[in-house]
């Protein structure tokens, strides 16, 4: 099934751009707004960390039907061709990186690949605001071994931070409809760090758990043992979500 925007209309929001054989990825928004050297696009400094080419892009364009990654002169930094099965694009560089270029509106709605997870991510958002994401695909384990393609769960989740336990906790809601699943920040949350980023939803994908704030920014978490999820490394403070208590099923008062 095709996935990839056919025009340039489908093509502002986020995606997510990660190096071939290694964990590293960056969670980036392609807006629809123009200046100089393209559209503008945004990323944290984060990306720049683990994916250095970055250092290089400052816009991008839609060019027979994929986009391409410029630099501040509109010369090409990463030229996208459409995958085969037009669900993904990829760039090589001189150098022999090959670089992936995922729309995370369709990696959010896809169903686990069969049959080994890929670890993906993904979330939708609803505006074309900066995004908070990226770095290295890496965690420290804290308690049992989780697949690295395992998925979150709904559920209870207390916050620890490095030292201190149990913060703050959230209530990950399951999806409405099939929809962007709610958060609920649970009365007594000693955390201003979560307070003031206010998230509003979450997004569950093989080896990664999104929260969405309010303003659209994101954070995205990977594996740290079981029912455990931290923060990515090198992408501002770390900080781990536990479940504390799983949803409640389907249907019960």
């Amino acid at each position: 099934m095709e996935t990839l925007p056919p025009t340039i209309e489908g093509v502002p929001g986020t995606w997510d751009l990660s190096r071939d054989g290694s964990t590293r990825r960056c969670v980036m928004t392609l807006a629809s707004q123009s200046f100089e050297s393209g559209r503008r696009l945004s990323f944290p400094a984060g990306c720049r960390r683990a994916l250095p080419i970055l250092n290089e892009v400052a816009a991008w364009l839609f060019v027979d039907g994929v986009v391409r990654l410029v630099d501040k002169n509109v010369r090409p930094v990463l030229i996208f061709k459409a995958r085969d099965d037009r669900r993904s694009l990829m760039a090589k560089t001189e150098g022999g990186e090959v670089y992936s270029l995922v729309p995370l509106q369709i990696v959010a709605m896809a169903p686990p690949p069969a049959p080994a997870p890929d670890g993906g991510s993904g979330f939708k958002l609803e505006r074309d605001d900066p995004a908070s994401a990226g770095g290295q695909n890496t965690g420290a384990q804290t308690g049992g071994a989780t697949p690295a393609g395992a998925r979150p769960t709904a559920g209870i989740y207390a916050l620890d931070r490095y030292r201190e336990q149990d913060v703050c906790r959230l209530e990950l809601k399951p999806a409405e409809g099939g929809g962007t699943a709610p958060v609920r920040v649970i009365e007594g949350c000693r955390d201003s760090g979560l307070t003031t980023f206010d998230p509003a939803a979450w997004l569950a994908a093989p080896g990664r758990l999104t929260l969405v704030a309010r303003r659209g920014h994101v954070v995205g978490l990977v594996p740290a043992g079981e029912n455990h999820w931290r923060r990515e490394p090198e992408v501002g403070t770390t900080f781990v979500l536990r479940r504390v208590e799983a949803a409640a099923p389907s249907g019960s008062p």
